[in-house]
């Protein structure tokens, strides 16, 4: 089978969707809802993408993964960096290369944007995920990440 990287398009959201629907089902602690992603999606795609990209992986004329990044200016290191939002593969494709195809694909997106530094956010107990970004050169930094809901 082989796999097909492309920029996801509006005509995709449904298909998206359908792979978050997916996603969240094989997840504890998530609850999907539909209104919420399709609104999510729909921003990202919106727009001109010049400060963010959505990578999705076709097999067999399904989108069976995606990978999202916004780029972020950093004033402490003078540079435009870019963050990774979400990287989901459907559990029946992984181990198959597409999580690995869809991060070069971001990486090639931030290089060719002159983004030379590239971070995301891991689960600090999924040593899966871990040992995945461990094998591409990916660093754990001393950071943490903080979050405030403003509801």
């Amino acid at each position: 089978m082989e796999i097909i990287i492309k920029d996801a398009r509006l005509v995709d959201v449904d298909l998206v969707l359908s792979l978050l629907a997916r996603q969240f089902a094989a997840e504890q602690g998530n609850e999907f809802s539909p209104g919420d992603q399709a609104r999510g999606v729909r921003l990202m795609l919106d727009g001109c993408g010049k400060h963010r990209a959505v990578k999705v992986a076709w097999m067999d004329d399904a989108i069976v993964g995606m990978c999202t990044a916004q780029a972020q200016i950093s004033m402490v290191q003078g540079r435009i960096d870019a963050v990774v939002n979400d990287l989901i593969v459907d559990h029946a494709f992984r181990k198959k290369g597409v999580a690995a195809f869809l991060l070069s694909a971001i990486e090639a997106w931030a290089l060719n944007k002159g983004i030379k530094f590239i971070s995301l956010l891991a689960k600090e107990d999924d040593q899966d995920r871990l040992d995945f970004y461990n094998r591409r050169e990916w660093k754990r930094s001393p950071l943490i990440c903080l979050a405030k809901s403003l509801d």
